[in-house]
C-alpha cells in the first residue's frame, strides 16, 4: 500500500488530517494492534510538526518512516550482537556460545549447558542458531 493510500484508510473523516483517535482506530483495523488513547496522543504529539494535534499527510508519512528506520536500527544491533556469539557469520554454536560468555565474565558454564540453552531456540533442530533464530530468542 502507497503512504497516500495509507494516509487515507486511517483518515476516517477525510479532512486531510489524522488525529489520535483516527491512529488508534487505523491501528486496529490495518494491524489489529490495540493501543491507548493516551499512546496514541504520545505518537502523535512525537512527529506532530505544526504543534496542531493532528498528523498532515507529511506528518503521517514522517511516522511511516521512523518506524522503519528504528526496525532497520534494531536489525543492525542484533546483527553486532549475533556477530559476538557466532563462531562464524551464520552460526551460534554451543562453543562459541560458551566461549563468548566465558569472555562477558558470566559464570563458567559448560558445553551440555549452552546447548540446553540453544535448544530452546534451535526452531530447525539442527543444534546451532542461526540469526533468525537468535533474533526470535532476543524478541521473547
Amino acid at each position: 500500500m502507497e503512504a497516500p493510500t495509507v494516509f487515507a484508510a486511517f483518515d476516517k473523516d477525510g479532512d486531510g488530517k489524522v488525529s489520535a483517535s483516527e491512529l488508534r482506530c487505523g491501528l486496529w483495523s490495518t494491524l489489529e494492534e490495540d493501543m491507548s488513547e493516551e499512546d496514541a496522543a504520545a505518537i502523535l504529539a512525537a512527529v506532530d510538526a505544526d504543534g496542531d494535534g493532528l498528523l498532515n499527510q507529511e506528518e503521517f508519512s514522517s511516522l511511516a518512516t521512523g518506524a522503519q528506520e528504528n526496525d532497520d536500527v534494531k536489525r543492525r544491533c542484533l546483527m553486532e550482537a549475533f556477530g559476538m556469539y557466532a563462531s562464524s557469520s551464520t552460526m551460534i554454536t554451543p562453543a562459541s556460545l560458551r566461549r563468548t560468555l566465558s569472555r562477558l565474565g558470566s559464570h563458567e558454564l559448560g558445553v551440555e549447558e549452552c546447548r540446553a540453552m540453544i535448544c530452546r531456540f534451535d526452531l530447525d533442530g539442527d543444534g546451532v542458531l542461526s540469526f533468525d533464530e537468535f533474533r526470535v530468542m532476543m524478541m521473547a
